[in-house]
């Protein structure tokens, strides 16, 4: 077994920790180590959904503006170093398991994000990056990377019901949870969302005196169009990076040019084979997510597909989300639907995904590709969906791609 096959399994062990909210356990582990997350800038990306999509952009347009550049994210996709990324790559094995193994070593008592959170924080700090992006994990107020100095730019993408058990039943609630990043000093940008969570996070800005900024045009040159791929599906996420990017006073060439060079696996991503057998990867795993996904299966968007009837969604979900609400969302965006469990625990059994909604049954994520493109032949779509995590088993088999454990934390 390599170093990095044993770290992980060490860092897996404390999975059945779960994720305890508070930021007593990261304050302390964070002193020991001389409190790595004072040693950078950051920006602070919350929301429901988009929060990865607006983190990827805005490292790759502040690299483009010359800033070095860390990045951390979850869960990942296919390998465990995606999550600390240094100038738009994954940290290199080595450093990996002596930064794991230091934390878990000195603070015993951390969770497996804890430990995942204060091992960023380090590696960003001895690469000396002037910027960090900083995905919430869960929430905001009592997430793990909630410990840093106020940030520069706080976001907020969107808020929408998820997670309701830890962060609330109303929007109102799960909006002040989110707002917890918002600190005295910052800079805040806002995604579309909704009067009643607005309300909400208006009120925090105000009391903290932190500064409120008008959300931009998600044109980095006016009328000029972005080669990115399917950039126009990104919605409101793509003008909360750019009113970021714009904040940190990029040049307008140098945000286009961030933005086309940005790589998001995963999200919205149409992988070509032989020049046809179309894949589209999206890690919608909510009812809102859904939503933005079924606006991008439009014919008019994924080219010469002539009705739903060549669209087959491979759907898996995990008993944690509202899986129903999701599928209804898509029910009419497809013309055959595939159900297959993600390789995770608290996987939803397909079998009762049929009793809601007629499809096919897949004993595993490959069977599951296989029938669904048997279904709609060489030149029609296969929509992967439902769970970061069968998006991620999805993609490694498509592109033969090395994978690290799954985990949802």
């Amino acid at each position: 077994m390599s170093d990095l096959a044993k770290t992980l399994e060490r860092l897996y062990a404390l999975v059945p920790r779960g994720q305890k909210l508070g930021l007593e356990r990261m304050q302390a582990a964070c002193a020991r180590f001389g409190n790595p997350e004072k040693a950078f800038q950051a920006i602070h990306v919350a929301g429901t959904n988009g929060k990865g999509t607006v983190c990827a952009f805005t490292a790759s347009m502040a690299r483009a503006g010359g800033r070095r550049v860390g990045m951390y994210t979850s869960p990942h996709l296919n390998r465990f170093a995606e999550r600390i990324q240094i100038d738009g790559a994954p940290i290199e094995d080595v450093q990996l398991v002596r930064l794991l193994n230091q934390v878990m070593d000195a603070a015993p008592d951390l969770t497996f994000f804890e430990v995942a959170t204060l091992a960023a924080f380090l590696a960003f700090r001895e690469a000396g990056v002037d910027l960090a992006v900083l995905e919430v994990g869960l929430g905001g107020r009592l997430d793990a990377t909630n410990v840093i100095p106020p940030p520069v730019i706080a976001a907020i993408t969107r808020v929408s019901f998820d997670h309701m058990v830890e962060l609330g039943d109303t929007l109102g609630k799960i909006a002040a949870e989110k707002a917890g990043i918002i600190k005295a000093g910052s800079t805040v940008v806002l995604g579309k969302i909704h009067p009643e969570a607005r309300a909400v996070i208006e009120a925090k800005i105000q009391s903290v005196g932190a500064r409120l900024l008008p959300l931009g045009t998600p044109e980095p040159i006016p009328g000029a169009p972005l080669a990115y791929p399917r950039i126009a599906l990104v919605g409101s996420n793509l003008a909360v990076a750019v009113t970021i990017g714009r904040e940190l006073g990029i040049a307008p060439d140098l945000l286009a040019q961030g933005l086309e060079a940005t790589q998001w696996p995963g999200r919205n991503e149409l992988l070509h084979r032989n020049g046809q057998e179309l894949t589209l990867l999206d890690c919608a795993h909510n009812p809102d997510g859904a939503v933005a996904l079924s606006h991008a299966l439009d014919p008019s968007v994924l080219g010469e597909i002539e009705s739903r009837r060549e669209i087959a969604l491979v759907f898996g979900a995990l008993n944690t989300k509202n899986w129903r609400a999701m599928l209804r969302r898509l029910e009419n965006v497809a013309g055959h639907r595939v159900y297959v469990a993600p390789p995770v625990a608290k996987a939803v059994d397909p079998r009762e995904m049929t009793s809601f909604l007629h499809g096919e049954v897949a004993a595993d994520v490959g069977q599951a590709l296989d029938r669904a493109r048997t279904l709609v032949g060489p030149r029609g779509v296969v929509v992967v969906t439902g769970s970061t995590f069968l998006v991620g088993a999805a993609r490694a088999l498509l592109l033969n791609l090395p994978s690290d454990p799954p985990v949802a934390l």
